[in-house]
């Protein structure tokens, strides 16, 4: 079963491959070596085939937002989702709230939810990590040097091999508009490094202190 850290798209080519993203709706394209996603009062999103595992991987990308375009909601959801609807890990960014949530959903709900102040610098990158039991929600601004905002016990369903990303867009109001997502899974310019485990290669991502902020 492939780990998520195997799925790797430049978006280079103009066309979204229908194999990868074979759940997506409402009309996501590649442009400009862009994922992009229509943001507007409906809901589009980018999903890939229900067909990986977040034990012992991750999935990592360089993230564009919706502006908010006089709503008071427009937000880009990045998410690994489980075989039961609802119960799903992943972010939330949302600049119309200038927020960034860190969830991982039972039921649409987490309690433990952390919600740091979005910064388009400081979270230009974000990764979700399973590593030994353990969820890391990190940020980068450059896709190398990886903050830990927040780090939670592995839900059971990381370990299915059946489960499937979603990079999906949605406003409340005001102009329509799109969000974007580039180098998935390609963390460093012209490099593609899959996270993978007993695999000769370079060495691990560097680890960095917790900086969990929010509530």
């Amino acid at each position: 079963m492939p780990g998520f850290g195997m799925l790797i798209d430049d978006f280079g080519d103009g066309v979204l491959d229908p194999a990868r993203w074979s759940q997506s709706y409402g009309d996501p394209v590649e442009q400009g070596g862009r994922l992009r996603v229509p943001c507007t009062t409906g809901y589009a999103g980018a999903r890939t085939a229900s067909a990986y595992t977040l034990s012992w991987s991750q999935v990592s990308a360089r993230v564009y937002p919706p502006v908010p375009g006089g709503a008071s909601t427009a937000a880009l959801s990045f998410l690994v989702l489980s075989d039961t609807g609802g119960t799903d890990a992943g972010f939330l960014i949302d600049p119309a709230q200038s927020a960034i949530g860190l969830y991982s959903r039972v039921g649409y709900a987490d309690g433990g939810a952390q919600f740091p102040v979005y910064d388009p610098e400081a979270h230009a990158w974000l990764r979700l990590r399973e590593d030994a039991g353990s969820l890391h929600w990190e940020a980068a601004p450059d896709g190398r040097t990886w903050t830990v905002l927040r780090t939670a016990a592995s839900p059971a369903w990381t370990g299915q091999a059946n489960l499937s990303l979603l990079f999906e867009a949605h406003r409340d109001g005001g102009a329509n508009d799109f969000a974007e997502i580039a180098s998935l899974n390609i963390t460093r310019p012209g490099g593609q490094r899959p996270l993978q485990r007993g695999l000769a290669g370079p060495g691990p991502y560097p680890r960095t202190t917790s900086t969990v902020r929010g509530a």
